[in-house]
């Protein structure tokens, strides 16, 4: 099964397909747009797709890594940059359907309602610091940089991952719903604490003098 498995994700069809799927969701709001299946009030209903698409995307671009390791697929790994530009591409939506629907582009606006309102600043935060992910997700670019420098600067995505549930949570606030949230919390909360106890592991793991001869290098 394994086998089967790993073998269609190193496939030619593998890719494309992943990359189709990952953008039926704007494509059907693209449609919802035009045949006004959106609902009473058509901006917000774009506005908290795109934001709850640009969580989903993250959740699957942190996914990839443990389920690769704990279902033994090294398959996934050709997947993650493509993923990662997507959480980009939908967070890049969420912010435009914002400047545009709730402050129509105008840009002085745009800066003192992201001052002014602490939830919106953090969603703002969370995409400056996708931006140089996205721009470095190219061969050339990891290359430049270097390998051990480019995984340092991926690791941002940890951070974002907690901007956007701090986002999401202070968005929700105000209405007293945090169902979802709690479950985006817990779903990105066990994709991380996997991460922090695959390191704790690692050290524990280490000789005394590789671990002593490391912290003196820090």
């Amino acid at each position: 099964m394994q086998v089967s498995i790993n073998r269609w994700l190193l496939s030619r069809f593998a890719k494309p397909f992943a990359f189709v799927l990952a953008l039926l969701p704007i494509l059907w709001l693209v449609l919802a747009a035009a045949m006004d299946w959106l609902g009473a009030n058509p901006a917000e209903a774009l506005e908290r797709s795109t934001g709850d698409w640009t969580l989903r995307m993250l959740c699957v671009v942190l996914a990839i890594t443990p389920v690769r390791t704990v279902l033994q697929l090294p398959g996934l790994a050709r997947f993650r940059r493509m993923a990662g530009l997507f959480v980009y591409f939908y967070a890049v939506l969420h912010l435009l359907t914002y400047a545009w629907f709730d402050m129509g582009f105008e840009l002085v606006d745009i800066a003192k309602d992201i001052v002014k309102r602490p939830f919106i600043l953090v969603g703002f935060s969370a995409v400056v610091l996708l931006t140089p992910l996205a721009l470095t997700s190219f061969n050339r670019a990891i290359r430049a940089l270097g390998g051990k420098r480019w995984q340092v600067l991926h690791r941002l995505v940890y951070a974002v991952a907690v901007l956007a549930i701090v986002h999401f949570f202070w968005m929700r606030a105000g209405k007293n719903n945090f169902a979802e949230v709690a479950v985006y919390a817990s779903i990105l909360g066990v994709l991380l604490g996997w991460r922090v106890l695959k390191l704790v592991r690692k050290i524990r793991l280490q000789p005394p003098s590789m671990l002593r001869k490391q912290l003196s290098k820090t």
